[in-house]
């Protein structure tokens, strides 16, 4: 063979060899691309998608008090629902639904999305969820929407802890005391000795106010 003939031949081999490992990248991307999942749950019927579902726990392990569902629809339609409901089947925890502003229910608008959880947001609380769900799991949350029906979806339950704080329960309130109790260390009568006219105790009758100079005029006359 040619000193040409040679050189062609390699030149064909390398451009084979460099059109092949190409191939090899581009398909390891994709099939990597391929095994990426969602870090939260979402899923879509119809004309509504859901994404970012979690159930959202009191911050310490073991507190007590309310949890929260988070996530936020999407409505693909050129007509708004409404959010009828939020549960978690198993006749677990009830969960109570309030908009971000007013009352009355949650309204996902045309073309457009509501995020559930967080300040300023609709919310949803699971009243008793301490007893409820458990971090770790994954549990079921089923959004009753009023055209579209029920979106079941297996949301992760996380502690309100780093990046879902700000989505996190309150810290359930204190029952206030009953009205007209005395909080516990305040005295109950007046202080034995004090003399209630404001006048110090033994002071002569007519004498000034403390802090008050005697004899002082309240104008000046002539000025």
């Amino acid at each position: 063979m040619s000193r040409s003939l040679r050189r062609g031949a390699l030149a064909a081999t390398a451009v084979v060899f460099s059109i092949a490992s190409l191939a090899a990248c581009g398909a390891g991307r994709d099939a990597q691309t391929l095994q990426i999942k969602p870090d939260n749950a979402a899923v879509t019927k119809g004309e509504i998608e859901v994404q970012n579902g979690l159930v959202i726990t009191q911050g310490q392990k073991g507190e007590k008090g309310p949890a929260v569902v988070s996530a936020t629809l999407f409505n693909n339609g050129t007509k708004a629902q409404t959010l009828d409901g939020i549960t978690l089947p198993g006749g677990k925890g009830k969960v109570t639904l309030k908009p971000a502003e007013g009352s009355g229910k949650v309204t996902v608008p045309a073309l457009g999305s509501v995020v559930i959880g967080g300040k300023g947001n609709a919310s949803a609380v699971i009243e008793d969820g301490a007893a409820s769900v458990r971090d770790g799991e994954v549990q079921k949350v089923l959004f009753q929407l009023s055209s579209t029906g029920g979106v079941e979806l297996e949301a992760f339950v996380v502690p309100a802890t780093g990046m879902y704080a700000p989505y996190g329960p309150t810290v359930a309130p204190t029952a206030a005391p009953a009205a007209g109790a005395t909080p516990s260390g305040s005295p109950s009568g007046t202080p034995s000795g004090a003399t209630p006219s404001g006048s110090p105790a033994g002071a002569p009758s007519g004498a000034a106010a403390p802090g008050t100079p005697s004899g002082s005029p309240s104008h000046s006359a002539g000025h």
